[in-house]
């Protein structure tokens, strides 16, 4: 079987090229691929197939040609994935799937449509307008916090740290553990702090996060949209341009009044085959 990887600021994903969707792509196998030690490595797994010939994306197919099947590395199906997204169209364009026209590329997902455009070195996708809706809490360790509850087309919790407390310190390597009543289908629990003053932005975040399916990741572009969102709000701002630091690196929030703009470095990094009897004996 034929794969890319690629990631956007750390978060990595295993690209499976299936434009017929006839791949059997099946929960063992997603998380055998994303296996860091036994498979390839990556938060997720994102299968290349035309809209017309998945189930999920058909009814955008007069719209866009492709969607991007994202898968958790768990083998969970996710909605939407910000950074996913920039590196699935990445691959269309090395691909010479899609060509470049100068103006918008549309992808399908399961949250809907999504435009991009590509910015040199960086890609942007255009998704829909974070909405904050709730307040709830998120216990790790002994702290627990309250955050804001945010819908980009999955589920966030975007919670803020006391003064005293600094993003290092976090031990994210259990879940946090949240109200399943408030988040039924789980959700993305992301850790905030304030960053120095950016030039020709409105405000600067940093950022960790846990992801429902993966553990904590190096970065998370739906995660740093719900962050900008609810920076805007405390600003007393409906719109504007956050700028997000996570691990992996820098990405550019821009909130409009009826949608959002992730902006942030693509890269791919390697192409292979694998086989599939030695990654699943």
């Amino acid at each position: 079987m034929e794969f890319t990887k690629g990631h956007g600021t750390g978060n990595d994903f295993v690209i499976l090229p299936d434009p017929d969707g006839a791949l059997d792509l099946t929960t063992e196998l997603v998380a055998a691929l994303c296996d860091r030690r036994r498979g390839i490595g990556g938060d997720g797994v994102l299968r290349v197939v035309r809209a017309a010939k998945h189930p999920d994306g058909a009814a955008l197919a007069g719209e866009a040609e492709w969607f991007m099947d994202y898968w958790n590395s768990d083998g969970s199906f996710a909605e939407m994935c910000g950074n996913g997204a920039r590196v699935f169209v990445r691959y269309l364009l090395e691909a010479g799937l899609v060509t470049p026209s100068g103006g918008t590329l549309p992808v399908a997902t399961r949250a809907g449509l999504v435009r991009a455009r590509v910015e040199g070195a960086d890609v942007a996708v255009e998704m829909r307008r974070p909405r904050l809706y709730d307040t709830a809490t998120a216990t790790l360790g002994g702290l627990t916090l309250t955050g804001a509850a945010v819908d980009v087309g999955n589920p966030h919790l975007v919670c803020a740290l006391p003064g005293a407390l600094e993003l290092p310190a976090l031990d994210l390597t259990r879940a946090p553990e949240v109200d399943p009543a408030a988040f039924p289908a789980g959700v993305n629990v992301e850790f905030t702090t304030p960053g120095e003053p950016v030039d020709g932005a409105d405000g600067h975040v940093l950022m960790r996060v846990y992801e429902r399916g993966s553990a904590e990741t190096l970065s998370c572009g739906t995660g740093t949209c719900a962050v900008a969102a609810v920076a805007l709000r405390d600003a007393g701002r409906d719109t504007g341009t956050i700028v997000v630091d996570v691990p992996g690196g820098r990405l550019t929030v821009t909130v409009t009044d009826d949608s959002c703009w992730l902006s942030g470095p693509a890269v791919l990094v390697a192409t292979g085959e694998i086989t599939l009897p030695a990654l699943l004996p």
